[in-house]
């Protein structure tokens, strides 16, 4: 079981696949991962997406492990030719990839129960940056897998979603961020100025707005998410007291 920290716990996505820049595919796991580390106290702050070319998967990679401490790949751990992502992280590491004895046993007892050739294909998804860890497949058997601060996933939603929850019990987590919402009846051209104000005044929190339009007039869901409640709290007020202070002052304007 995991253990919040008494800091703050931060992670990055990396999204492999030509499919996902054409438009092919729509990815569905930055959302999924982003819901989950937020629910675990862990800051996704940054997403990238990356075609299938190894230099590219390596730089980024690079660049992200060096900055958060954990970072979640998805895509390109498959059996086809295109399917790079495991040579591009040994590379990244400066390690070899090759086939794991265990990954191999796994995956041939699992082709033979189904009465299916173990082709060289087939064999390449055992293929992993040598000195990795398994994250365990319940859905299809080929395992991802860990190395470093990097784990490495499968891009089918199903399978990364099973990996994923694999994954989270064994995280540093941080501690949790608490949101709260505001309904605001009034555009964000209405409250622009005087929302600056208060967010400048409460730094601990952060505090965003999101227009709504109703097909008749606009108005304003206000969010603000914070690690303290009592910060969360004093910001809260001061949001309910300028949003009654431009009530106030229409209805003034309107007698």
């Amino acid at each position: 079981m995991n253990q919040p920290t008494t800091g703050s716990v931060t992670a990055a996505a990396l999204a492999i696949g030509d499919e996902l820049l054409s438009g092919r595919t729509k990815d569905k796991n930055i959302g999924h991962l982003a819901e989950l580390l937020t629910a675990a106290g862990i800051d996704l702050e940054e997403v990238r997406i990356v075609p299938d070319d190894h230099d590219r998967i390596v730089a980024a990679l690079n660049e992200l492990r060096s900055r958060y401490d954990y970072v979640f790949t998805s895509g390109g751990i498959g059996p086809t030719h295109d399917d790079i992502t495991a040579d591009a992280v040994a590379a990244a590491f400066g390690v070899a990839c090759d086939h794991d004895a265990e990954a191999l046993a796994l995956l041939g007892a699992h082709y033979a129960e189904r009465g299916l050739e173990f082709t060289d294909a087939r064999r390449r998804m055992a293929r992993m940056p040598v000195g990795s860890r398994h994250i365990d497949n319940p859905v299809s058997r080929a395992p991802g897998f860990i190395i470093g601060n990097v784990h490495v996933m499968a891009g089918v939603p199903s399978v990364f979603q099973a990996m994923l929850d694999n994954v989270l019990p064994t995280l540093k987590t941080g501690i949790k961020v608490h949101s709260e919402k505001v309904n605001c009846p009034y555009g964000e051209g209405d409250i622009g100025d005087p929302l600056a104000v208060i967010a400048k005044a409460h730094p601990d929190v952060n505090i965003g707005s999101y227009p709504r339009f109703s097909g008749t007039g606009f108005s304003t869901e206000i969010v603000i998410r914070g690690r303290d409640q009592a910060a969360i709290d004093a910001a809260r007020a001061d949001v309910e007291a300028m949003l009654a202070s431009v009530q106030a002052k229409r209805d003034a304007a309107a007698r």
